[in-house]
């Protein structure tokens, strides 16, 4: 069950090992590793960092984040899921790792279900659909669509890279909406917006969090988000199924996670100060500034919402027919 400042839900059953029992009631007694399977300095990283910032001083220990990235988050998943299960790493894994990934990689070097313990979902980041204020004449979704079809050869669309939700949101739409896309991956929307702004590409439908200055400018104009409500801070900008696309509700969620078989009682701990913090009003705020909306819920609720998500995720890897070893 979502409960919105943001908030939903993870999990699943997880049990230790005796051996490492005695140490459930004193976690966490000494500092643990959060592993960010991205870059310093995105979007994730900031959050974590929030979090991590909030677990020190109501948890009494250090919180130290450890930047794993490449191969799509896959290196620093990987780490976590590999990691001994003690409660001493921990890390942030997002829906591709956990509904996108078996679908779009030829392998995987962990099992989502198997060798990651979700402890819950800790913030949602909506897709919004922009388009270049200066050289595109669409002021509504529906009036895009049909500008979208009108164009001979079609429209290019932005993402940060093959596979990642955003790329994957486009090709659904363009797909639903019947009109043809052409995907151009770039490292980033640090790289694509500029080239949006000057012309050369028509449309993204990309994370609401990296777009929000540029939104905020007046630069490029926002015609729909995909969350399944509107975004507090953008409270004009309609839903997708209120700009005329049903049952097109895709978030970016992210949740942290354990490796599979650390103790019950650091699960429950974590999870229930995870709750405290995102009850926190001024913490709500800064997730909200930055695009994202606070999530919370139990374990077991992340884990039947990545199994829920799945066959959307696959239909859009077929779409699009991304594949990558």
């Amino acid at each position: 069950m979502i409960q919105r400042r943001w908030f939903i839900g993870a999990g699943v059953a997880a049990f230790a090992a005796p051996a490492i029992l005695h140490a459930q009631g004193t976690w966490p007694d000494r500092p643990v590793r959060v592993v960010v399977p991205w870059p310093p300095g995105g979007s994730t990283d900031v959050l974590v960092r929030i979090y991590a910032e909030r677990l020190q001083a109501m948890l009494g220990q250090s919180f130290v984040v450890e930047n794993r990235p490449g191969a799509g988050g896959n290196i620093g998943v990987d780490a976590v899921a590999k990691a001994t299960p003690d409660g001493y790493t921990m890390g942030i894994a997002a829906v591709s790792h956990f509904s996108i990934n078996p679908f779009l990689y030829s392998r995987l070097p962990y099992d989502p279900d198997k060798d990651l313990m979700p402890v819950g979902v800790a913030w949602e980041l909506p897709n919004v659909a922009v388009v270049p204020v200066e050289h595109n004449p669409s002021r509504t979704l529906k009036e895009f669509v049909a500008w979208a079809k009108a164009k001979p050869g079609g429209i290019s669309y932005g993402s940060p890279g093959v596979g990642t939700t955003p790329h994957l949101s486009g090709a659904l739409f363009a797909a639903r909406a019947g009109f043809e896309a052409t995907h151009v991956p770039f490292r980033g929307a640090a790289q694509a917006i500029p080239v949006m702004l000057a012309g050369q590409l028509d449309f993204a439908l990309d994370n609401l969090a990296s777009y929000m200055a540029v939104i905020r400018d007046g630069k490029l104009r926002p015609l729909a988000v995909t969350s399944a409500e509107r975004f507090p801070t953008l409270p004009e900008v309609p839903t997708m199924a209120e700009a005329g696309i049903p049952d097109f509700v895709v978030t970016s969620w992210q949740s942290f996670v354990f490796p599979a078989g650390t103790p019950r009682a650091a699960i429950e701990r974590l999870s229930a100060t995870l709750k405290r913090i995102s009850e926190d009003e001024a913490i709500q705020r800064r997730f909200l500034d930055a695009g994202a909306g606070m999530a919370w819920s139990t374990p077991e609720q992340a884990a039947e919402r990545a199994r829920r998500e799945r066959p959307m995720w696959q239909e859009a890897v077929r779409i699009s027919g991304a594949r990558l070893e």
